[in-house]
């Protein structure tokens, strides 16, 4: 069945009503939703917090009605005023800017999925949410930036329970039209397209849906349309279904048409500059690299190497996963189809001016049949990271092949910690104590945290008795709710107004379900759990909620044993599971959870956001020290589950953390949550959450992630840019031409012999170690390279750890080769070693690491 939506005419004194609705900043500002509310509170909540959709289809008597309300007219006047000033006021980047920081003009954001509202269902989890937030706090502080993705007619999917517990899914259909979004239209109304060449000489295109997060235009691409044929109409029906043949397809549109459509927005708005920087949030828009190689190949006249030298500078890349099977990739010969001409040459039809081999070059892995989406960001993205510092410290080791030579510590991929959007998920009552007593904005910039100290405990205490309650009503709401779904009636549900209780400890549990992050460890004893739940004094109760994906049998069984236990009659009304989870049901569990369980197992949590929003909300997480809570606990903002690590049988080790996890609970969590004053305040409790309020809040905003972003990575990509691109891409041509006369020589570069004045035997710490190398350069210059001493604790197996690098300098030639000279102050005590190694070394290059050459004795 084909949906469309018709839109109800607004009075002309409501028009602001339209733009209002329009701008999703309404999702994280209270006032636009309680302005929104007024217009029809009951149909605001049956439409799920909608702005759309209520506009839609409320009565046009109602909107008459609102025409002639002068105290809504005034409301109404005032909400347009405040995002007419939020989109005009300068901000934090504007301020960069007038302080001479060099910022880039325009950076362009891709990501295979968005989270930005629950209005626009186009994400599945944490990659979605965390990519919306990094919109949102974009927007927050004047960040030039456009987001570009892909349009899902069927979102990802509504998850639903069978009788037996079973995971079901369903697609629903959702039509642009009810939807915040407006079409991207060339200047004689009609839809502007991007088209991309598929095999059989068929073009696939795609119009282009603007979702406006705040200042940021979000530019959603869309293959539905009446010129595809039906295969390439559902190019864009589902996020992360069907074959890889359907995903390829899916990524191809989402790089390279996603480049053509940033273009096509800025040729016709004009409202950004073309980008400076591009950052692939993840492998799925690897392509988009190959598509700007292309246009500076077709356009300027540069070779391949050159245009990849200029696109190398401009492009971050961010690594999302600790797991090789996290990471996209196809069979080499899928990918060769896509990109070859159409009598498979060698010349790419969907990239013309390029070849095949040198597309297929840039995704290679060892195994030659595999095409390798992570590799091909790498590549292509001079700038890399990971997503929390043991996330980077994990990337570097999983990625060092593509850098032989090098300790893993000094693989070019550093990190950014993810963060979260305050004014999105941290409950009003908090917003609300906070702007109170900093100021608006103030909190978001991460600056007046610190006056908590000033608030009473019994006043936080009260707040989180509050968002408790609400918990439990939404609770009770949802459970009904889901049992009424699996054929149960209203006449045996009596039980379901019991369920949870307003005064127990919470503890919540919600995220995706693949096997790493442990859904069933909690019921790992179940006769322990029971006994938790059921305390008659200290008791627990646990809310879980996530979804498996749908090819994920292994995963949805977890959730079927999850489901089981808490359908049992002992315990249903202490542990509940619900499905559906979403960005509206994961508000309530954030606000009102006292305890955020994160049990993955260790290493392969990137990061893990869910805790962060938890924290901002006064929760305190129970966590296993991996992602962002290996480098943020400390010991007073909740509590370290021990890991059993070097364990090798899973059971085992899985037998040994759930045991440390009922242990957590039963001599830690519990005893400082229900020990109470005089006044019936658990003290020690409320000091953990005034400290993890005070001190965490600030470290988990997404405004301070965006900046780290825009300070440590896109600044200095832009700065790189330009350089590359100056006077008719000299910098370009210059690096791409000194990288052939380094990778021709290099075979031919070693470090010939290595002299040292030598130590007295007691040599202390501090003491200078004269040295002296003699390298063969092959025929290049000492300027194109540096030469290193390495020296740091020496092990029995001769390799060196807690390194350290000196330069040395280049003093003249001799016979044996050209002379090096360095003095080096000993780093360390005890067993000392050193090496001499040889590096490129270029002004455009980011790190001498970069092009992965090392040539040591």
């Amino acid at each position: 069945m084909r949906r469309f939506t018709v839109r109800a005419h607004l009075p002309e004194r409501l028009a602001a009503l339209e733009s209002l609705s329009a701008n999703l900043r309404w999702s994280w500002h209270p006032p636009a939703q309680d302005l929104f509310a007024t217009v029809d509170p009951a149909l605001w909540e049956h439409v799920g917090h909608d702005p759309v959709r209520l506009l839609g289809e409320v009565p046009p008597s109602r909107l008459d009605e609102l025409a002639a309300d002068p105290d809504f007219l005034e409301r109404l006047d005032a909400a347009a005023a405040d995002l007419d000033d939020y989109l005009a006021r300068p901000r934090w980047y504007q301020h960069q800017q007038d302080r001479g920081h060099d910022m880039p003009a325009g950076i362009a954001y891709f990501s295979m999925e968005f989270g930005v509202s629950e209005v626009l269902p186009n994400y599945s989890g944490g990659l979605g949410i965390l990519a919306g937030d990094h919109l949102k706090a974009a927007s927050d502080l004047g960040l030039p930036l456009v987001g570009i993705g892909l349009l899902y007619r069927s979102g990802y999917f509504r998850q639903s329970l069978t009788a037996d517990g079973w995971q079901s899914e369903h697609y629903p259909s959702y039509d642009p039209q009810g939807l915040p979004l407006r079409l991207l239209t060339e200047s004689d109304g009609s839809p502007a397209l991007v088209t991309v060449t598929v095999p059989g000489n068929r073009d696939l295109a795609a119009r282009v849906w603007i979702a406006q997060v705040g200042r940021v235009p979000l530019l959603l691409l869309d293959s539905d349309i009446p010129g595809n044929d039906e295969e390439l109409r559902g190019v864009t029906d589902r996020l992360y279904g069907g074959d890889q043949d359907h995903r390829i397809k899916q990524e191809i549109l989402a790089g390279i048409g996603g480049v053509r459509a940033v273009r096509a927005f800025t040729r016709i708005h004009g409202l950004l500059p073309d980008p400076e920087v591009f950052h692939m949030n993840e492998g799925h828009a690897g392509f988009s690299g190959a598509e700007r190689i292309r246009e500076l190949v077709t356009t300027t006249g540069l070779d391949f190497d050159e245009a990849l030298s200029a696109v190398r500078a401009g492009t971050v890349f961010t690594t999302h996963t600790p797991v090789p099977a996290g990471i996209d990739r196809f069979p080499i010969d899928l990918v060769r189809h896509y990109f070859s001409g159409p009598n498979g040459e060698n010349e790419s039809s969907l990239l013309p001016g390029l070849t095949v081999d040198r597309i297929l070059a840039l995704g290679r892995e060892t195994d030659p049949h595999v095409f390798n989406m992570a590799h091909l960001g790498l590549r292509l993205g001079q700038r890399s990271n990971g997503v929390s510092r043991l996330h980077g410290r994990v990337s570097r080791g999983m990625f060092d092949g593509l850098w032989p030579g090098f300790d893993t510590a000094e693989v070019p991929i550093g990190s950014v910690t993810n963060g979260v959007h305050a004014p999105t998920w941290a409950a009003r009552e908090w917003i609300a104590l906070a702007n109170r007593m900093a100021g608006p904005d103030r909190v978001e910039e991460a600056r007046g945290w610190e006056l908590l100290q000033t608030v009473p405990s019994q006043d936080l205490w009260d707040t989180r008795n509050t968002l408790r309650g609400q918990l439990v009503t939404e609770v009770r709401r949802r459970l009904r709710a889901s049992w009424l779904e699996r054929g149960a009636t209203s006449a045996e549900l009596g039980w379901v107004d019991g369920v949870f209780d307003p005064d127990v400890l919470t503890v919540g549990f919600a995220r995706r379900v693949p096997t790493y992050k442990r859904l069933t460890l909690m019921l790992r004893d179940e006769n322990r759990l029971r006994s938790l739940l059921l305390d008659e004094n200290r008791p627990v109760q646990l809310v879980v909620a996530g979804k498996s994906h749908p090819a994920d049998d292994g995963g949805k069984a977890l959730i079927q044993q999850v489901v089981r236990f808490a359908d049992r009659h002992d315990v249903r009304h202490r542990i509940v599971f619900l499905p559906d989870y979403d960005m509206s049901m994961a508000r309530f569990l954030y606000w009102g959870c006292d305890v955020w369980l994160n049990n993955p197992l260790r290493p392969l949590e990137a990061c893990g956001t869910s805790g962060m929003k938890s924290a901002l909300n006064g929760g305190l997480n129970l966590s296993i020290l991996d992602g962002w809570w290996d480098e943020m606990y400390d010991g007073g903002n909740g509590w370290a589950i021990p890991t059993a690590d070097g364990v090798v049988d899973e059971q085992r080790r899985d037998d040994l953390e759930a045991s440390a996890l009922y242990e957590l609970l039963e001599r830690s969590v519990l005893p400082r949550f229900y020990d109470r004053d005089a006044d019936g305040v658990p003290t020690r409790w409320i000091e953990m959450v005034r400290h993890t309020l005070e001190n965490l809040g600030p470290k988990v905003l997404a405004s301070r992630m965006v900046r780290d972003y825009a300070v440590q990575y896109y600044a200095p990509a832009a700065e790189a840019a330009r350089a590359a691109v100056a006077d008719e891409y000299a910098g370009a041509k210059a690096l791409a031409g000194y990288r052939h006369r380094i990778e021709a020589a290099w075979p031919s570069v070693r470090v010939a012999q290595v002299d040292s004045d030598g130590l007295p035997e007691s040599a202390e710490i501090g003491a200078l170690l004269a040295l002296t190398a003699h390298v063969q350069l092959g025929g290049l210059n000492p300027a194109d390279v540096l030469v290193q001493v390495v020296i740091g604790r020496v092990g029995a197996d001769d390799t060196l750890s807690d390194i350290s690098t000196t330069p040395m300098r280049h003093t003249g030639t001799d016979g044996v080769g050209d002379v090096f000279e360095a003095e080096v102050p000993l780093p360390l005590a005890g067993a000392v070693g050193y090496t001499v190694r040889v590096l490129p070394q270029h002004d455009l290059l980011a790190t001498p690491a970069e092009l992965g050459l090392v040539v040591l004795p």
